[in-house]
């Protein structure tokens, strides 16, 4: 940044520090990646510092800042004695603003309100973010943060995007700074997931594949590709485009079992791929059909999974195996994943190229499935019927009640669920009622997750004076007087 002085002459002026502070699981390192607009930035550690304080650049328009992510801060009755929180604090000293984040779904904490206090004894220029507004509704999440007095919160929900371009604008004015508004609009918009050409992720064991894939998609050598295993070594977005539709393919480094990566370049390479998973929005699996399925494919799957990515599953060199061999795979595959029935394998040859037609369209209609927009009144139908197919269980002799359901985000599709001792729902229950979902929406490719929350009054003990609910006197005892002989 610059600015000019009274002669005239620009001068430079250092770039404002943001430091993310607030206690464990709030959100910090997924607000990093929305402020740095940049997976690189989460790995690339400044030399000499430690490694629970990480920086990384973001820009929006003509404003450039620093962000300075930080561990989870607690046991504050003794900062100094804890190294990450002498990170933190060291974090918070040097930064010419503090987004002190917050959990909007669990509400304050013994230890938001250690945090505030030591901000204030610092005097640090603080905005209050309060984060995970999905699914509650920014009100509620609000409510009980206006007393902290440090100014009207900021609502965001960091993992789905929400909110952050109003909180730049907010950390701009704080910091006296006026990006243009269409910049950061323009920002904030080419980041949504659900902005912009989808991002396929090609990934599975090394020499599966993946390169002469993307080669065939292209058709051309845009991308190395050898029969060597480990020749991709970086994650490599090629614009693609294919009946009308943009696509952004991401090739990636092969990944082998965590015992056998010893080379530092390779682990670099792992990160990498594992990195690009959790920017796609389709993650294609490839399988080796010479091979069969083995349990690093099933590592591999399992971690698309756990991100929630939409998922194909592309069986490579099936132009290998005659009827016998694809009909005893086939049925090893049908055994063995039955995690992700969701996602069909398709059969095809990225050497020769066929069904990579089929697996286009795959490709669009798991992206389709994982962004798209659910109708309250709709999720709450499906629940009422499947509550009716299949009740929940008992719980110490009282029903679990189901009572009404909303989207609560996409990629993959989330619900939440509300209701009664819903925090006594059995993973069984749990998966059914994932399934019933995706079977009635007619999802394909994506995963769906299933979220309760309880429909108990939240603000109950507020007439108590912010103290637990007062517990009724027994029946048989007389008003005044105290318990009957014999009780204790």
């Amino acid at each position: 940044m610059t600015e000019s002085t009274d002669d005239g002459e620009e001068c430079a002026v250092a770039t404002p520090v943001i430091a993310l502070v607030g206690r464990p699981n709030v959100g910090k390192s997924t607000l990093f990646n929305r402020l740095t607009r940049s997976r690189d930035a989460l790995v690339a550690d400044i030399p000499g510092l430690t490694r629970d304080r990480r920086y990384g650049d973001g820009v929006v328009g003509h404003f450039a800042y620093i962000v300075v992510d930080t561990g989870g801060l607690q046991d504050l009755e003794n900062p100094l004695g804890d190294d990450v929180g002498r990170q933190a604090w060291q974090a918070v000293d040097e930064a010419d603003l503090v987004l002190f984040m917050v959990d909007g779904r669990s509400g304050p904490t013994a230890d938001d309100d250690d945090i505030l206090r030591a901000l204030r004894g610092r005097q640090a220029p603080t905005l209050l973010v309060v984060n995970k507004i999905d699914g509650i509704g920014e009100e509620q999440a609000l409510s009980d943060y206006y007393s902290f007095g440090l100014g009207e919160p900021v609502p965001i929900a960091a993992s789905q995007n929400r909110g952050i371009n109003n909180l730049l604008v907010d950390v701009a004015t704080a910091l006296n700074v006026a990006p243009a508004e269409d910049d950061v609009d323009n920002k904030s918009k080419s980041d949504k997931r659900a902005g912009g050409p989808p991002r396929i992720a090609v990934i599975g064991r090394p020499n599966v594949g993946k390169s002469t894939l993307i080669n065939q998609l292209l058709g051309e050598e845009r991308v190395v590709a050898s029969e060597i295993a480990g020749t991709t070594r970086d994650s490599i977005t090629v614009p693609f485009n294919r009946g009308g539709r943009a696509y952004r393919l991401i090739d990636t480094a092969g990944v082998r079992r965590r015992g056998k990566v010893r080379d530092t370049v390779e682990k670099f390479s792992v990160v990498k791929t594992l990195q690009s998973v959790d920017a796609c929005e389709v993650a294609v699996v490839l399988i080796d059909a010479e091979e069969g399925l083995t349990e690093q494919d099933l590592h591999v799957l399992g971690y698309a999974l756990d991100a929630g990515r939409a998922l194909v599953l592309g069986v490579n060199k099936s132009d290998s195996l005659d009827k016998a061999a694809r009909a005893t795979l086939a049925a090893e595959l049908e055994r063995r994943l039955g995690f992700a029935r969701f996602a069909t394998p398709l059969y095809i040859s990225a050497l020769k190229g066929s069904g990579l037609g089929q697996l286009l369209r795959s490709i669009d209609r798991a992206y389709a499935s994982a962004t798209q927009d659910l109708a309250t009144p709709q999720l709450t139908r499906l629940l009422e019927h499947a509550v009716t197919q299949h009740q929940p269980p008992l719980v110490h002799g009282r029903r679990i009640k189901l009572r009404y359901a909303h989207q609560g985000g996409t990629n993959p599709p989330l619900i939440i669920v509300h209701g009664k001792q819903v925090d006594q729902v059995p993973p069984a229950y749990r998966r059914y009622l994932s399934n019933f979902y995706i079977e009635q929406l007619k999802l394909e490719g994506t995963p769906l997750r299933i979220e309760f929350q309880s429909g108990d009054n939240p603000f109950s003990h507020r007439a108590t004076g912010g103290g637990p609910p007062v517990k009724k006197l027994h029946k048989r005892a007389g008003k005044g007087q105290g318990p009957r002989q014999g009780q204790r």
